[in-house]
């Protein structure tokens, strides 16, 4: 089930991607450091140019020279390359036209439990699930918690979203927008470990709401010699020291929890 979920995430997600991309517009994005934009003037072929964004957020166009661009829109800079063309007396009507080839400015980096980790560029509307699809989805080490740092006016928040229980209920309007610059981060999945007589002791991952039993179930079940009776539980405290209780089998297993399978005698 719980893979169902994943593979439907990264779907709607693609999904929602294709139709954004198809919607988005170049006025949408934001022009920055690193850019590479693909300048014509129609009518002007010898004014065709290609350029880059310079970290002062200028780029050099002929006989203007260095215009300022970053933090305008692409459309705002057509406007404004015309207006200083037929201003300087170089053109009359200056139809400009700019098309993004490189755009390095607005990325989102998307790390921890996913795909393909990595910096993708943010080329109009996108939200949280469009990256993680971008990415290919999240991985088999992958929990369901999802960290967006955002950075807006100086200022950094920290956000955390249970993307498997949004795309479960269907509540899509609770995932969060992005912007260059943003940091997605997928959290591993939290664990648990059993020990004793279990066909498979170690690791194992800790499901929503999981019981001691599922746990036994996770670890391949009891041995022949293994019994339910007298369960126990290492556990750590809020101190950092760890205590042992005897467990049943409907209670929750927690983060870091040892469940202890012992041997029956009879």
């Amino acid at each position: 089930m719980k893979r169902l979920i994943k593979f439907m995430l990264v779907w709607l997600a693609a999904a929602s991607l294709g139709l954004a991309a198809g919607g988005a517009q170049a006025a949408d994005v934001l022009l920055g450091p690193g850019d590479v934009v693909k300048a014509t003037v129609y009518g002007s072929p010898d004014l065709a140019v290609e350029t880059r964004v310079s970290e002062r957020g200028t780029l050099t166009f002929p006989l203007l020279g260095e215009v300022q661009v970053g933090g305008l829109s692409t459309q705002q800079a057509e406007k404004k390359i015309g207006g200083l063309l037929e201003k300087g007396g170089y053109l009359k009507k200056a139809q400009v036209n700019l098309l993004i080839t490189t755009l390095a400015s607005q990325q989102v980096s998307v790390l921890g439990q996913v795909n393909k980790p990595g910096r993708y560029p943010v080329d109009g509307p996108r939200k949280v699930l469009d990256l993680l699809a971008l990415a290919g989805g999240i991985g088999p080490e992958g929990g369901d918690m999802v960290t967006l740092v955002r950075n807006r006016s100086g200022q950094t928040t920290r956000e955390t979203l249970d993307v498997v229980d949004m795309v479960r209920k269907g509540e899509l309007n609770r995932d969060y927008e992005v912007a260059g610059g943003d940091i997605i981060f997928v959290e591993r999945a939290p664990k648990a470990y059993i020990t004793g007589e279990v066909q498979r002791p170690g690791p194992f991952r800790i499901e929503r709401a999981m019981t001691v039993q599922q746990a036994v179930s996770a670890g391949g079940g009891l041995t022949i010699r293994g019994t339910q009776r007298g369960l126990q539980i290492a556990r750590r405290d809020p101190s950092g020291g760890q205590r042992t209780i005897e467990a049943k089998a409907d209670d929750l297993v927690q983060i870091d929890d040892v469940i202890i399978v012992p041997e029956s005698w009879f």
